[in-house]
């Protein structure tokens, strides 16, 4: 599935040639931004994507699709908000909490076709573990999180962009089993959480971006026509074949069958 270039979606068409780097050859990878609320899915999403395109059993070193999550991007906390947190009194839903520098500065060497470094964020402590995780170049990259849309300088990096957009109380029941499953919180810390800082920064920060997005994906992950789609699309993108899209499923118009059953006899079952 390997691309000699990958072109832009969009109504530009535009061609990001191959260069060449220490005998290298470096494809600049397709972005997509990936954004919802609290426990809409979004991760389920990426993963469901991943899963389809056979990637999710591929070595990290050999992928060519990769996951991020702006959850990793969280800023270092004062000992001041730090003590907040573990309380249950910090916005973790506020633009403020991400630290958008590391952020773009990520992206950013993504987009030059370099391994990066991912902080590894330790939601019991409320802070940043010694550790990293490393993403290795990749043909596409999928970021995800409830605020990706919401800084433009970000937003624009992307060349696709969904929104999950799932239920208020199917995200609150996720978020609650998430939160005391997993992040060892009583229940009605995470209610208090939730209704004094979740549902008011999602309705202020995170709702309005949806109008950013290309794709909305009701129900999240359950949603696998929309998810088949999308998948369809990468598939040009990694073969190289998206050379222009007016005619294509994203924009509203029927695949070739032709097509449809190439798709679907290459990507896994659910």
């Amino acid at each position: 599935l390997h691309t000699n270039h990958i072109i832009m979606a969009g109504d530009t068409e535009t061609h990001l040639s191959d260069y060449a780097e220490n005998n290298n050859v470096i494809r600049q990878p397709f972005l997509i931004g990936v954004s919802g609320g609290t426990a809409s899915g979004k991760s389920s999403v990426c993963e469901k994507i991943m899963e389809l395109l056979g990637q999710n059993e591929i070595d990290h070193h050999q992928r060519q699709v990769a996951i991020l999550s702006q959850d990793s991007f969280y800023r270092e906390l004062t000992p001041e908000q730090k003590a907040k947190a573990l309380k249950g009194q910090f916005n973790f839903d506020h633009p403020d909490a991400f630290d958008n520098e590391l952020v773009m500065k990520t992206l950013w060497q993504i987009m030059q076709g370099k391994t990066v470094q991912i902080p590894v964020y330790d939601f019991f402590t409320h802070s940043r573990k010694d550790e990293f995780v490393t993403v290795y170049p990749a043909d596409v990259v999928l970021f995800e999180g409830i605020l990706m849309f919401y800084s433009q300088e970000i937003r624009d990096l992307f060349q696709m962009k969904l929104f999950v957009d799932t239920d208020a109380d199917t995200r609150l029941s996720r978020r609650v089993l998430r939160d005391i499953g997993e992040r060892g919180r009583d229940l009605e810390q995470v209610l208090t959480q939730y209704i004094t800082f979740v549902k008011p920064a999602f309705e202020e920060f995170c709702l309005p971006t949806k109008k950013y997005a290309d794709v909305i994906i009701p129900r999240g992950a359950d949603n696998l026509v929309a998810i088949n789609l999308i998948v369809q699309h990468i598939q040009d993108i990694l073969n190289g074949g998206l050379t222009k899209r007016h005619s294509g499923c994203m924009n509203g118009h029927s695949t070739p069958a032709r097509q449809r059953r190439t798709s679907e006899s290459s990507s896994r079952p659910h």
